[in-house]
């Protein structure tokens, strides 16, 4: 991946959604900004919910649109969103949110980075414990490489 798919302008350390649509449509509003899908990815990204829950475990949903979305995005890319009071995600807490919009199998190679990530409860804790987005995206890091 040529263009780094996280930065800085990507990350809210303190998000503003309290349900699971208002967090789908945070991160969604965050990949439209940076130029990486358009305002067609949010429909795509409910529909994929209905059919399959994005909940990951370890406190993390990671919203994505369906295969048919493919023409909403426009470059790989992913929005990283923290809560400090847990979305209900399906009866599930969630305080990170991270949206991903990937071209053609990029998405799999971001999900698999971010599932090592949080694979890790010392990672997580320490993500939940970050001062702000420098410090979460230090701890992001990885998955530009």
């Amino acid at each position: 991946m040529t263009n780094p798919v996280l930065q800085k302008s990507q990350i809210r350390a303190e998000g503003t959604a309290t349900t699971k649509l208002e967090a789908m449509r945070e991160a969604t509003d965050i990949l439209v900004e940076a130029g990486s899908v358009t305002a067609e990815y949010l429909p795509a990204m409910i529909e994929r919910e209905k059919s399959v829950s994005t909940y990951m475990g370890n406190f993390l949903a990671i919203p994505h649109g369906t295969n048919e979305a493919k023409d909403a995005i426009l470059a790989s890319a992913l929005s990283f969103v923290r809560y400090s009071t847990p979305i209900d995600w399906d009866g599930n807490p969630v305080y990170f949110v991270v949206g991903i919009a990937g071209i053609e199998n990029e998405h799999l190679e971001i999900l698999s980075k971010i599932a090592i990530i949080f694979s890790d409860d010392d990672q997580v804790q320490a993500l939940r414990d970050a001062a702000g987005v420098d410090e979460i995206f230090q701890q992001l890091e990885d998955v530009n490489e």
